[in-house]
């Protein structure tokens, strides 16, 4: 069951809404009319759109399969649609970039961490996965870009970008180790890197969640995740946590966890002792996501759309990534030789409601 608020979070658990970046553009016709005018050229383009939705259950946890007829859309408050086509994610090819921001008590996690991130290839990750690493500490920098998701190259990466932060914060002990890069500044890099690559998108941020004076606001990060089609995950250090907790985040609305949730993703947490467990059941929950398609909506216009995903009888907690999807060109569509759908086939309808400034 979906419930529309924007502003939610302060209100208790939102169980199935999805603010969703609908940008669209216009886009030139792919094929340009033959010379010879004896030859009719076919004129395509695109109209099915594809979203990864993670659902889980109210407690956040795996729930069983859920029949591909019980899923609808709506944007904009418009009618419900029931989805074209709804499968498991499975092995899509995943581009992965993990932020390690050790600018707080994370580093506690560094030699448990550094094993359990390797330890996810060959069997969470595959060889067609991809992965970046970044580290943010008193300097924040990269350590490998999309690189093929194998282990002993993951360890590498990751015990470098490790060991760079315990020297950092050694050398500077006793004085202030502050980067001139924080955490949503970083994000909205990592975002921008991830934003070129194919595969499904996935940001998984290793941080306590605080940031201490980007130049970017927390909602401008939202919106580009969303506009980018990448779902941000957060996994933050609790070390009294116990190992039967629910992979959870803290239920109190924060800026990190409205990233997350706003870009198809979650907030969970992890000790020292299961962190191994949370990074495979991370892996497993974006395995786990349908991918829900549909056509772009007959009435499709320019700019932000909300959009949001609802399963027939269900109060399951639903998060959805956003994407960008092009609007042809009117004069390719009023072109006799453009073919278009049916009149007949259905598709979504925008409704009238409109998206209301968000606080930033």
């Amino acid at each position: 069951m979906a419930k529309e608020s924007w502003f939610a979070f302060g209100r208790g658990t939102v169980t199935g809404f999805c603010a969703w970046a609908f940008l669209l553009w216009i886009a030139g016709s792919f094929a340009a009319r033959a010379q010879d005018t004896d030859i009719l050229t076919l004129h395509v383009y695109t109209n099915t759109i594809q979203i990864p939705v993670l659902v889980l259950g109210e407690d956040q946890r795996r729930i069983a399969p859920i029949a591909p007829d019980r899923f609808k859309v709506t944007f904009d408050g418009g009618p419900p649609f029931r989805a074209s086509h709804v499968r498991l994610e499975g092995d899509d090819p995943i581009s992965l970039a993990i932020l390690l921001d050790m600018s707080g008590s994370e580093l506690e996690l560094s030699t448990k961490l550094e094993n359990a991130i390797a330890e996810l290839a060959p069997l969470s990750l595959r060889a067609k996965d991809h992965v970046s690493i970044y580290g943010l500490d008193c300097e924040f920098t990269q350590y490998a870009s999309d690189m093929p998701a194998d282990e002993e190259r993951l360890k590498k990466s990751i015990h470098e970008a490790l060991q760079a932060a315990s020297d950092r914060r050694h050398v500077k002990h006793g004085s202030k180790c502050e980067s001139q890069v924080h955490l949503w500044d970083a994000l909205a890099f990592v975002t921008n890197q991830l934003s070129g690559l194919s595969g499904r998108r996935v940001i998984l941020a290793v941080s306590d969640g605080q940031d201490k004076g980007s130049k970017h606001k927390w909602n401008e990060v939202r919106a580009f995740a969303q506009n980018s089609a990448v779902a941000v995950f957060g996994m933050r250090y609790v070390p009294w946590l116990s190992d039967d907790s629910p992979a959870m985040g803290n239920t109190m609305e924060d800026p990190f966890r409205s990233i997350c949730e706003l870009s198809g993703g979650l907030v969970f947490s992890t000790n020292r002792t299961d962190v191994a467990k949370r990074l495979q059941g991370f892996v497993a929950m974006v395995r786990g996501r349908y991918i829900v398609e549909f056509p772009r909506p007959r009435n499709s216009t320019k700019g932000q759309h909300q959009f949001v995903v609802t399963i027939d009888k269900s109060k399951a907690f639903i998060r959805s990534t956003g994407i960008s999807v092009p609007l042809p060109d009117a004069k390719a569509l009023a072109d006799p030789t453009t073919v278009t759908p049916s009149d007949g086939n259905p598709a979504p309808e925008e409704g009238t409601r409109h998206i209301l400034e968000t606080p930033r």
